[in-house]
Protein backbone atom coordinates (compact mmCIF):
# COMPACT_ATOMS: atom_id res chain seq x y z
CA UNK A 1 0.00 0.00 0.00
CA UNK A 2 3.07 2.46 0.71
CA UNK A 3 4.81 1.64 -2.35
CA UNK A 4 1.26 2.19 -4.42
CA UNK A 5 0.80 5.57 -2.99
CA UNK A 6 4.67 6.66 -3.06
CA UNK A 7 4.77 5.51 -7.15
CA UNK A 8 1.41 7.33 -7.27
CA UNK A 9 2.83 10.30 -6.23
CA UNK A 10 6.29 10.41 -7.61
CA UNK A 11 4.46 9.84 -11.06
CA UNK A 12 2.12 12.05 -10.48
CA UNK A 13 5.21 14.61 -9.96
CA UNK A 14 7.11 13.19 -12.57
CA UNK A 15 3.76 14.06 -14.94
CA UNK A 16 4.32 17.92 -14.69
CA UNK A 17 8.53 18.00 -14.79
CA UNK A 18 9.11 16.65 -18.61
CA UNK A 19 12.78 17.53 -17.65
CA UNK A 20 12.61 15.06 -14.76
CA UNK A 21 11.43 12.37 -17.17
CA UNK A 22 13.60 13.07 -19.63
CA UNK A 23 16.55 12.54 -17.24
CA UNK A 24 15.51 9.11 -16.31
CA UNK A 25 14.53 7.61 -19.95
CA UNK A 26 18.11 6.84 -19.99
CA UNK A 27 17.74 4.43 -17.51
CA UNK A 28 14.62 2.85 -18.85
CA UNK A 29 15.06 -0.74 -17.34
CA UNK A 30 17.17 -0.09 -14.24
CA UNK A 31 15.25 -1.28 -11.02
CA UNK A 32 15.67 0.64 -7.60
CA UNK A 33 15.18 -0.32 -4.26
CA UNK A 34 13.83 1.76 -1.59
CA UNK A 35 13.88 0.90 1.99
CA UNK A 36 12.52 2.35 4.86
CA UNK A 37 12.05 0.03 7.88
CA UNK A 38 9.46 -1.89 8.63
CA UNK A 39 8.30 -0.65 4.39
CA UNK A 40 10.56 -1.72 1.79
CA UNK A 41 9.45 -2.02 -2.12
CA UNK A 42 10.97 -1.30 -5.83
CA UNK A 43 10.61 0.21 -8.76
CA UNK A 44 12.10 0.28 -12.54
CA UNK A 45 12.02 3.15 -15.00
CA UNK A 46 9.98 2.65 -18.52
CA UNK A 47 11.28 4.31 -21.81
CA UNK A 48 8.80 7.31 -21.41
CA UNK A 49 10.72 7.98 -17.74
CA UNK A 50 8.09 6.62 -15.63
CA UNK A 51 8.10 4.57 -12.57
CA UNK A 52 6.64 1.06 -11.96
CA UNK A 53 6.63 -0.99 -9.35
CA UNK A 54 8.44 -4.26 -9.49
CA UNK A 55 7.61 -7.74 -7.45
CA UNK A 56 10.93 -9.27 -6.35
CA UNK A 57 13.45 -5.49 -5.94
CA UNK A 58 16.26 -8.06 -4.72
CA UNK A 59 18.43 -7.09 -7.76
CA UNK A 60 17.92 -3.66 -7.82
CA UNK A 61 20.34 -1.76 -9.57
CA UNK A 62 20.20 1.12 -7.13
CA UNK A 63 19.30 0.10 -3.22
CA UNK A 64 17.94 3.75 -1.12
CA UNK A 65 18.04 3.40 2.43
CA UNK A 66 16.21 5.97 3.88
CA UNK A 67 15.94 6.85 7.73
CA UNK A 68 13.35 6.83 10.26
CA UNK A 69 9.98 7.55 8.91
CA UNK A 70 9.75 10.54 11.67
CA UNK A 71 12.64 12.41 9.59
CA UNK A 72 9.99 12.67 7.14
CA UNK A 73 8.31 15.91 8.94
CA UNK A 74 11.43 17.63 8.75
CA UNK A 75 11.45 18.20 4.64
CA UNK A 76 12.70 16.59 1.80
CA UNK A 77 16.18 17.61 2.06
CA UNK A 78 16.72 16.17 5.45
CA UNK A 79 15.49 12.55 3.95
CA UNK A 80 17.91 12.72 0.94
CA UNK A 81 20.75 13.76 3.53
CA UNK A 82 20.17 10.98 5.50
CA UNK A 83 19.90 8.24 2.89
CA UNK A 84 22.03 5.79 2.46
CA UNK A 85 22.10 4.81 -1.01
CA UNK A 86 24.65 1.71 -2.81
CA UNK A 87 24.53 0.43 -6.00
CA UNK A 88 24.91 2.31 -9.48
CA UNK A 89 26.71 5.13 -8.98
CA UNK A 90 24.71 6.97 -12.51
CA UNK A 91 21.71 5.90 -11.79
CA UNK A 92 22.22 7.04 -7.91
CA UNK A 93 22.99 9.90 -8.92
CA UNK A 94 20.70 10.86 -11.41
CA UNK A 95 17.62 9.47 -8.77
CA UNK A 96 19.03 11.85 -6.24
CA UNK A 97 18.95 14.85 -8.45
CA UNK A 98 15.36 13.96 -9.49
CA UNK A 99 14.04 13.50 -6.27
CA UNK A 100 15.87 16.33 -4.88
CA UNK A 101 14.29 18.70 -7.25
CA UNK A 102 11.13 17.70 -7.89
CA UNK A 103 8.13 20.04 -6.64
CA UNK A 104 4.74 19.63 -5.94
CA UNK A 105 2.53 22.59 -7.64
CA UNK A 106 0.03 21.57 -4.71
CA UNK A 107 -2.14 25.45 -5.38
CA UNK A 108 -2.24 24.01 -9.59
CA UNK A 109 -3.42 20.45 -8.31
CA UNK A 110 -6.20 22.26 -6.21
CA UNK A 111 -7.03 25.10 -8.74
CA UNK A 112 -8.59 22.27 -10.79
CA UNK A 113 -11.07 21.18 -7.97
CA UNK A 114 -12.16 24.55 -6.84
CA UNK A 115 -10.72 27.31 -9.19
CA UNK A 116 -7.76 29.38 -9.27
CA UNK A 117 -8.90 32.36 -6.97
CA UNK A 118 -10.14 29.83 -4.28
CA UNK A 119 -7.30 27.50 -4.50
CA UNK A 120 -4.67 30.75 -4.24
CA UNK A 121 -6.12 32.17 -1.34
CA UNK A 122 -6.42 28.41 0.17
CA UNK A 123 -2.36 27.97 -0.19
CA UNK A 124 -2.17 31.37 1.28
CA UNK A 125 -3.96 30.10 4.64
CA UNK A 126 -2.23 26.94 4.75
CA UNK A 127 1.18 28.66 4.39
CA UNK A 128 0.24 31.01 7.00
CA UNK A 129 -0.84 28.44 9.07
CA UNK A 130 2.52 26.69 8.65
CA UNK A 131 4.43 29.95 9.38
CA UNK A 132 2.60 30.40 12.56
CA UNK A 133 3.36 26.40 13.61
CA UNK A 134 6.81 27.26 12.92
CA UNK A 135 6.92 30.86 15.05
CA UNK A 136 5.08 28.99 17.26
CA UNK A 137 7.43 25.71 17.63
CA UNK A 138 10.37 28.04 17.67
CA UNK A 139 8.62 29.78 20.46
CA UNK A 140 8.12 26.73 22.42
CA UNK A 141 11.62 25.59 21.98
CA UNK A 142 13.06 29.15 23.43
CA UNK A 143 10.76 29.36 26.14
CA UNK A 144 11.92 25.68 27.25
CA UNK A 145 15.49 26.47 26.50
CA UNK A 146 15.40 29.63 28.67
CA UNK A 147 13.50 27.65 31.31
CA UNK A 148 15.26 24.45 31.79
CA UNK A 149 18.69 27.13 31.60
CA UNK A 150 17.37 30.33 34.25
CA UNK A 151 14.43 29.14 35.87
CA UNK A 152 14.87 25.34 36.67
CA UNK A 153 18.79 24.63 35.87
CA UNK A 154 18.81 21.49 34.48
CA UNK A 155 20.89 22.84 31.36
CA UNK A 156 23.88 24.94 31.27
CA UNK A 157 23.86 28.52 29.03
CA UNK A 158 26.21 28.04 26.01
CA UNK A 159 28.37 30.73 27.44
CA UNK A 160 28.74 29.81 30.73
CA UNK A 161 29.31 26.19 29.01
CA UNK A 162 32.69 27.67 27.05
CA UNK A 163 33.64 29.27 29.81
CA UNK A 164 34.20 26.22 31.99
CA UNK A 165 35.57 23.95 28.59
CA UNK A 166 38.35 26.67 28.58
CA UNK A 167 38.68 26.91 32.21
CA UNK A 168 39.50 23.15 32.41
CA UNK A 169 41.84 23.17 29.08
CA UNK A 170 43.85 25.93 30.94
CA UNK A 171 43.66 24.09 34.46
CA UNK A 172 44.91 20.60 32.38
CA UNK A 173 47.76 22.59 31.01
CA UNK A 174 48.68 23.95 33.53
CA UNK A 175 48.68 20.98 35.08
CA UNK A 176 50.61 18.76 32.67
CA UNK A 177 52.94 21.87 32.50
CA UNK A 178 53.78 21.28 36.47
CA UNK A 179 53.80 17.86 36.12
CA UNK A 180 57.16 18.20 33.53
CA UNK A 181 58.37 20.71 36.02
CA UNK A 182 58.08 18.27 38.41
CA UNK A 183 60.05 15.95 36.86
CA UNK A 184 63.09 18.07 36.02
CA UNK A 185 63.69 19.07 39.54
CA UNK A 186 63.06 15.43 40.80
Amino acid sequence: MIEQAFLAALNHLLGSANWARGRLKPFAGRQARIEMPPFAFGFDVDAEGWVRKILDPTDADVSIRLPAPLLMSQGIDKVIAGARVAGNAEFATELSFVFRNLRWDAEEDLSKLVGDIAARRIMLGANQLIAWQKQAANNLTENLAEYLIHENPLLVDTAEFITFRDEVARLSYELTRLEVRSKTFA
